[in-house]
């Protein structure tokens, strides 16, 4: 509507407001004074009295809570917010929609704009601790921007992390102690009225023991003492913590009567994450009590019930939260669908993650069962997901290209709103599907890199800018190198078909140009200086030795970026075995296995369970827009980096996973009903301690209750004939039952069926 309007000249505008406003709406009009100033240069002065164009902010005192209508005309734009927070969020969308450039304020003539949320819960888990990707070298004043920056947005609400949680005491990036950073966010959030969560998990080994117990209400009673503001505790029952529900609930109705001393209607709620299937029927039966100090359940990873299965078992009398994770990509509540491997192998769990239409479908099937949400985050990484989720919990039916714009042309400027929003469409596109064929990767660079030669040096050193850019590079250079190594790992096949000393010594030749003639070396370059600007302009730790990151698995994927995308580590230590075999015969028998890895011979299938591509007889039973955490259906997942001390196959990096008590099926049909069939199987994935048991049609036992091989390797069994008799055979796994944490521990990365 805006961009057909002719507009509306704001640059020499007044802002007039009543006396006496309340310190928080005076705090919103103070934020909309600097975010005009640090865009266009144009500094707004506050003038009761002032003639000409002016922006008259007030609180009507009327309408649905947060609420706010926006009317402008040739003289006046006027917010007038329902309460204060009304005003606050008044002020975002005016932000919004302004047109600002250096010595420009404009918004199209006769805009209007009016509503309330739909949800009245909109946060966002913010946590000053090592463990995240960015966020412990922030200072206040950089948290004070950020939580301005999600109010904007409708953001509503913050939740903190406490000194002590699953993380080291020190990080060497951070400005101030946890305990000071921690209170001057707490008084930030209540300087501009939002909610404060404190996400406390219960640590402790035995609260059963009294001394436990004391020490644990000591400890919290001192936090809850220094905070200005705390308007709610969240305490996860597991994920990290592990405390059956006997134990924790007592300890959190003592917990919850200290918090109201500090903060007499601050709330205490629970979730019951990393439950086994007793321990969650036990927490039911403690509800079904209906506790009067709990005020509510939260719903997040590594709880065994669906969202729905959990508001049918809770009783009605508490709402729920949803505590989404739309920070990691991988092993994580709502991965990324069918993740193709290069990315799962470079990038990893916490990468740049735009992706607005996986997060919207995940709001949209789960959020009509709660109150709203305060979403798991563990850096800036997942910036653009944080503004989808406040955008949809504002208006659940709003357009994803319009919050998008928003972004775009609040954040970077109005010139780049259409180029930067499709672009970050762009880089959720990259990930859809097989990368060897999605030419999209490049056409994505060729997007950014347009919006890169128009930006002023100013609009490169904005963070949000860089991460795009990083991640459209980074994607780009990962294609190059899959469809390079892929060439170089079939030529190298190829010599070793050819058999004999020297087919090995070429083979080597061949997988080794990967490294000695690399390929989009530009590309590499680019993403290395843009890691550089992203430490310092918002102290994202992208490499463990130049950012002293946590980790690979905390963003760390610079240190990945050249990681191998074929099989040339696993083929390396294949031929320097074959080359201490005895004879000719065992060396030709062993390079034949290799050549023919994937080969089920006559009659026979083959299913890369981990491959999208190669799984034709794997049985889901719904798609990711009916699932999206894959509780009722099967999940590709990966192995982490360094998880073992051998090679792996690329068809061993990644497999398929049924989470907790769901079965994984494959099924055949058109079978030869007299011939007898043989299974070969690799069982992959992280070492667990739950055993897997293998049935044919539902009846006959292929193998009984057995844990993965460790280093991997295919195991093979006989089918039962009578399985195959009618010529169709269903393959079913099923994990030992009941088991909490992640529901993880059946995972199949390969399967051959072939007649004897």
């Amino acid at each position: 509507m805006g961009g057909r309007l002719q507009a509306l000249d704001l640059g020499t505008a007044a802002v007039v407001a009543p006396p006496g406003m309340p310190a928080v709406e005076k705090k919103a009009i103070a934020l909309l004074l600097d975010e005009v100033e640090k865009r266009s240069g144009i500094r707004w002065t506050i003038a009761p009295g002032a003639l000409g164009q002016v922006v008259r902010v007030l609180n009507s005192g009327g309408g649905p809570r947060e609420g706010y209508e926006i009317r402008s005309d040739a003289n006046e734009v006027r917010i007038a917010g329902n309460d204060s927070r009304g005003v606050l969020f008044g002020v975002g969308r005016l932000l919004r929609e302004l047109r600002m450039r250096p010595g420009s304020v404009s918004l199209p003539d006769g805009f209007r704009a009016a509503g309330a949320p739909k949800y009245p819960l909109r946060g966002h888990q913010l946590g000053y601790r090592p463990k995240t990707n960015s966020y412990d070298g922030w200072t206040l004043a950089m948290w004070e921007q950020y939580i301005r920056d999600l109010a904007v947005f409708g953001t509503n609400a913050i939740e903190l992390i406490p000194p002590r949680s699953d993380d080291d005491d020190q990080s060497p990036h951070f400005p101030l102690p946890k305990m000071e950073t921690m209170i001057g966010m707490s008084r930030i959030c209540d300087d501009y009225g939002l909610d404060v969560w404190i996400w406390y998990p219960a640590l402790d080994e035995d609260y059963s023991k009294p001394e436990t117990m004391e020490f644990a209400l000591n400890e919290w009673a001192e936090v809850f003492r220094k905070l200005p503001r705390i308007d709610a505790v969240f305490v996860p029952g597991g994920d990290p913590g592990h405390t059956h529900p006997k134990h924790l609930m007592p300890l959190l109705e003592k917990q919850a009567a200290s918090l109201r001393r500090y903060h007499p209607k601050a709330q205490l709620w629970v979730a019951p994450q990393g439950f086994s299937a007793e321990w969650l029927e036990e927490f039911y039966a403690i509800l079904r009590g209906e506790p009067e100090w709990l005020a509510g359940v939260v719903f997040g990873p590594q709880i065994r019930a669906s969202l729905p299965e959990l508001r049918a078992a809770v009783p009605k009398k508490y709402p729920i939260r949803h505590y989404p994770d739309i920070t990691h990509s991988l092993h994580c509540q709502y991965p990324v669908p069918d993740w193709d491997l290069a990315y799962a192998w470079t990038l990893g769990r916490e990468p740049i993650n735009p992706r607005p239409v996986d997060q919207s479908i995940v709001f949209r099937l789960l959020q009509p069962y709660t109150i709203g949400f305060i979403a798991y985050s563990e850096g800036c990484n997942d910036d653009v997901n944080k503004i989808v989720w406040s955008a949809l919990g504002w208006d659940p039916d709003t357009d994803l290209g319009a919050t998008l714009r928003e972004y775009g042309r609040y954040f970077i400027g109005p010139e780049f709103e259409e180029g930067f929003a499709q672009g970050l469409f762009a880089l959720e596109r990259n990930w859809r599907g097989p990368l060897l064929t999605n030419e999209g990767a490049f056409a994505t660079l060729r997007q950014f890199q347009a919006l890169e030669r128009q930006a002023a040096p100013r609009d490169l050193l904005n963070w949000r800018f860089q991460q795009a850019l990083y991640r459209a590079y980074y994607d780009a250079y990962t294609r190059s190198r899959l469809i390079y190594e892929t060439v170089l790992e079939d030529r190298a096949l190829e010599a070793l078909e050819r058999g004999g000393a020297a087919a090995l010594d070429e083979a080597e030749r061949i997988l080794s140009r990967a490294e000695t003639e690399p390929v989009a070396q530009a590309w590499r370059s680019r993403v290395f200086e843009l890691a550089e600007a992203l430490f310092q302009s918002i102290r994202m730790q992208l490499s463990v030795p130049r950012y002293q990151a946590i980790g690979l698995r905390r963003g760390a994927n610079l240190d990945a970026i050249d990681a191998p995308l074929n099989n040339r580590g696993w083929l390396a230590a294949r031929i320097a075995e074959i080359r201490r075999l005895p004879g000719d015969a065992e060396r030709r028998r062993a390079t034949d296995e290799i050549v023919r890895w994937s080969d089920p011979a006559p009659g026979g299938f083959y299913d890369d369970l981990g491959n999208p591509a190669v799984q034709p007889h794997v049985v889901r039973r719904k798609t990711y827009s009916e699932d999206p955490a894959h509780l009722e259906s099967p999940l590709v997942s990966f192995a982490t980096q360094g998880q073992s001390t051998s090679p792996l196959r690329t068809s061993w990096k990644r497999h398929l996973t049924s989470l907790y008590d769901q079965p994984l099926e494959m099924r055949y049909a058109n079978l030869s009903p007299s011939a007898r069939y043989r299974v070969r199987i690799t069982y992959a994935g992280e070492p667990a301690p739950a055993r897997v048991r293998l049935v044919a049609d539902g009846r006959w036992e292929v193998h009984s209750w057995r844990r993965k091989d460790f280093p991997i390797r295919p195991v093979e069994f006989a089918i039962p004939p009578e399985a195959t008799a009618d010529g169709e055979l269903t393959l079913t796994w099923t994990k030992e039952a009941g088991g909490g944490g992640a529901g993880r521990g059946l995972e199949v990365a390969e399967v051959w069926l072939f007649p004897e």
